[in-house]
């Protein structure tokens, strides 16, 4: 490993090599002739060789010298050739950026990538959809967006979205069984559950009305572990569903779908959460300042 005053050493000698002066390589860094002459000494002595030639008047390199000023030169260029790389990369967001959602996430954040992309071309996401909880820094992901409550983490964490929960059937459903005016009338349905991945357990169907919260139960007709096939089986008026607003919106607005007793909804929040870096990657930077200053809810579909 170089150290810190062998890497000072290093950039002496290599600037005394290109100018053939201890008083110029002193000037070009900001240091004294003498300061550039031990620190050149220093590093002869730990590599065992003389590197330079002295006389009052000038300095050459040696044999020895030449040799390694070639492959110090080539390194140092190497070195300023990352600091640049890096520096660029922190004005212009690139690389591959990984990012876990939910499996129904896709509906969130599909109507925005669009123009995330227009922003940032050179930004290449890796979106991983699944419900299954999983470990940011463990699995290397640079992001994960999760919603409902935040167990306590040493992770960050910044709100994007607000959705609501609500109970929705097929038209066709509910003119065979009747529309709920009453908690009490929602009792003749039949509901179609979701088994949340993480537990294996029914997801419970609370809701609020007027402040209140209200926790509906109906028989269950059939159990499904992703929202997509639940959504499917209540678009084929199998039962009611209970389900985020936001992927139901273009099944309301085609008439597949109607909202059962619309004054009843829950609130739920969207996060983003990755491992906190006083360094942040200029990507995942890019990524979650995207998503807080984006109406996600105006563009899912």
């Amino acid at each position: 490993m170089v150290s810190k005053d062998s890497l000072s050493g290093l950039i002496a000698f290599v600037r005394a090599a290109e100018s053939q002066s201890f008083t110029l390589a002193g000037r070009g860094l900001g240091i004294s002739s003498s300061a550039v002459g031990k620190s050149v000494s220093r590093l002869e002595e730990r590599l065992g060789v003389r590197l330079f030639h002295r006389s009052t008047r000038q300095i050459s390199l040696t044999s020895e010298g030449l040799d390694f000023f070639a492959r110090c030169r080539t390194l140092l260029q190497q070195l300023q050739d990352a600091e640049a790389a890096l520096a660029n990369s922190k004005r212009r967001p690139k690389g591959v950026l990984k990012v876990s959602l939910p499996a129904v996430g896709y509906r969130l954040i599909s109507g925005s990538m669009r123009e995330f992309y227009r922003r940032y071309p050179e930004i290449e996401l890796d979106l991983d959809f699944s419900d299954r909880m999983v470990d940011v820094a463990e699995e290397g992901f640079d992001a994960v967006i999760r919603s409902g409550a935040l167990p306590d983490s040493s992770l960050a964490a910044r709100k994007i979205c607000t959705f609501r929960f609500v109970l929705c059937a097929a038209p066709e459903y509910l003119q065979r069984y009747g529309v709920a005016r009453t908690v009490q009338d929602l009792g003749s349905y039949k509901g179609i559950g979701y088994k949340l991945p993480s537990s294996g357990k029914l997801q419970p169907w609370n809701l609020e009305a007027q402040g209140e919260r209200v926790q509906v139960q109906v028989e269950t007709a059939m159990v499904m572990n992703s929202v997509e096939a639940v959504l499917a089986a209540c678009r084929n008026a199998m039962g009611v569903a209970y389900l985020p607003d936001f992927v139901i919106q273009e099944y309301l607005a085609s008439n597949e779908l109607t909202l059962v007793m619309r004054e009843l909804s829950l609130p739920g929040d969207f996060w983003i959460v990755w491992s906190p870096t006083r360094l942040l990657p200029p990507k995942t930077r890019a990524f979650i300042d995207f998503l807080g200053e984006t109406d996600l809810m105006a563009n899912a579909s």
